[in-house]
C-alpha cells in the first residue's frame, strides 16, 4: 500500500509540472517541447496528457499541440476569488489611509486579471472592474509582475501578447519596456504614468513570495496622485504586500 501511495503521489506531481509547464509555455505546447522541458519519460509525458485531455484538464488542438483545457478556468476562477478575499482587508487599508482606489492582480494566460478592488471614496476615481484583463505593458501591476520575470521570458509574453498604445504615453517597444522594468526592479515598485488612461497614475508593487506571481496597486487622478503621494503609498504598498504574502504563505 505504501508504494501505492508513493507512485499516486508522484502522479500528482508529475501532473502539475506538467501543466505549470505548458503555463510557462504561454498556454500551447508540443509533445516534443515538452519531452525537452523534462526529464519525464516521453511514455509518461503522453499518457498523463491522455488522461488530463479526458478529463478536459488540457485540449489537444488541431495542429497536434496541447492546449490549457477549460475546465482548468473554474479552479482559476475559485482560486483568484480566494486570493481576492484574502486580500481584501489590506487593500481597505490602503485606502482608508491614502484615499485611493486599491487593486490586487495576478499573471494569468500573459495578461493581468484583477480579482480584488476596493475602491476610492472620492466621485472621480479609476474604474476597474474586478474580472477585467489588461495588458501587462501599459498597466501598473502588469509591470511590477513582469519585473520579477527575466527578459526573455517578458519578450515571449510581449510576442504573444503584443504592445497595443492606448495614449500617447505607453510604452510602445520591448527595448522601451525592458528599461523601464529595470528601473522598477531597481527600485521596487512600478508606476504607470497615464500609459493605460490619461489623467491616472498608479503605484503598484509584486507581493512577495506569491504562488501564483500577484501584485497590488494604488491609483487615482495625478492631481492627486503625485510625488508626495508616492512618498506616503510606497511603504504602505510595501507592508501590505508583506501581510498578504505571509499569509498566502501560511498554512
Amino acid at each position: 500500500m505504501a508504494a501505492k501511495a508513493s507512485g499516486g503521489v508522484q502522479s500528482v506531481e508529475r501532473v502539475f509540472e506538467l501543466l505549470e509547464l505548458i503555463t510557462d509555455a504561454g498556454g500551447d505546447v508540443t509533445l516534443s517541447e515538452l519531452s525537452g522541458s523534462t526529464d519525464l519519460p516521453l511514455p509518461t509525458i503522453h499518457r498523463l496528457l491522455r488522461t488530463l485531455v479526458s478529463l478536459g484538464y488540457i485540449r489537444q488542438l488541431p495542429n497536434r499541440r496541447y492546449a490549457l483545457g477549460p475546465r482548468l478556468i473554474r479552479l482559476g476562477e475559485g482560486a483568484n476569488k480566494q486570493l481576492g478575499a484574502l486580500a481584501r482587508p489590506q487593500l481597505k487599508t490602503l485606502v482608508d489611509r491614502l484615499g485611493e482606489t486599491a487593486n490586487m492582480a495576478v499573471l494569468e494566460s500573459d495578461m493581468v486579471i484583477y480579482i480584488a478592488q476596493v475602491p476610492s471614496p472620492h466621485s472621480m476615481r479609476m474604474f476597474t472592474e474586478v474580472g477585467r484583463r489588461a495588458h501587462t505593458h501599459d498597466t501598473g501591476v502588469g509591470k511590477a509582475l513582469l519585473a520579477q520575470l527575466d527578459n526573455d521570458t517578458v519578450r515571449g509574453i510581449i510576442t504573444r501578447q503584443g504592445m497595443p498604445t492606448p495614449t500617447p504615453k505607453s510604452l510602445g517597444t520591448i527595448e522601451e519596456l525592458l528599461a523601464d522594468l529595470d528601473v522598477i526592479r531597481g527600485r521596487g515598485y512600478s508606476i504607470d504614468e497615464e500609459e493605460q488612461e490619461l489623467g491616472v497614475r498608479c503605484f503598484a508593487m509584486a507581493v512577495p513570495n506569491a504562488p501564483t506571481p500577484t501584485a497590488i496597486s494604488v491609483s487615482g487622478p495625478v492631481t492627486r496622485v503625485d510625488q508626495a503621494f508616492a512618498d506616503r503609498a510606497v511603504p504602505m504598498l510595501e507592508a501590505a504586500a508583506a501581510v498578504i504574502s505571509a499569509e498566502m504563505n501560511s498554512n
